[in-house]
């Protein structure tokens, strides 16, 4: 009863197979934009989406960029498509779009990266998750520290100078507030890889 039938293998359309020419982005492009045989769709070994499913949504930031850098900026914000752009990247060279790593990653990026991240953690307004509270969120945040996801340096001085209970006073509502134990995250920030590999966020 179940199979993967052609009809079912959606090909590019010739001007989307054309961007991908001269490919800028270290983001695999999937042979097909859609494939919706039942058994490439039962097989996923991680997660729930399949590479065409994944793609399409890593594209945002593509999309993103080629956007932003249509616009015109005044000097001072001409780097507005580099920063905007680099939030999903990861100190480990993990990310996307072009996997850039702490060598070549700015600091600018990297703190939108932090940024980006605590406010979906703890947005109220996306339909498909509850929001996190301010400890969830940064204990989410601590381990993806500890494993270079996110620039360590800057999740202390984000707990160390209270950036994130600023945010929280002004954006969160009373209901996500609890009480944080910032010596706890940091040490966790603090662990090696080596020695923190088998501890995982509860």
């Amino acid at each position: 009863m179940l199979s993967d039938k052609p009809e079912q293998r959606i090909p590019w359309l010739p001007q989307q197979s054309e961007t991908f020419e001269n490919w800028e982005f270290n983001l695999k492009v999937p042979e097909l934009q859609y494939n919706r045989g039942e058994l490439h769709n039962l097989s996923i070994q991680r997660g729930t989406l399949t590479a065409e499913e994944r793609f399409i949504i890593n594209d945002h930031i593509i999309q993103t960029i080629k956007m932003l850098r249509k616009l015109p900026y005044q000097k001072h914000l001409d780097r507005v498509p580099e920063i905007a752009g680099g939030h999903h990247e990861k100190m480990d060279g993990k990310g996307y779009p072009y996997g850039l790593d702490e060598s070549t990653l700015s600091v600018d990026a990297r703190i939108m990266a932090v940024a980006d991240i605590f406010e979906a953690l703890t947005a109220s307004d996306r339909p498909y998750k509850k929001a996190k509270t301010l400890s969830e969120a940064l204990k989410i945040l601590a381990f993806m520290a500890k494993d270079k996801h996110i620039d360590g340096q800057l999740f202390r001085l984000f707990i160390e100078q209270k950036i994130y209970l600023r945010y929280a006073e002004e954006f969160l509502p009373p209901e996500q507030h609890d009480d944080v134990d910032e010596a706890a995250l940091l040490k966790i920030v603090s662990v090696t890889p080596a020695e923190g590999k088998d501890k995982q966020p509860a």
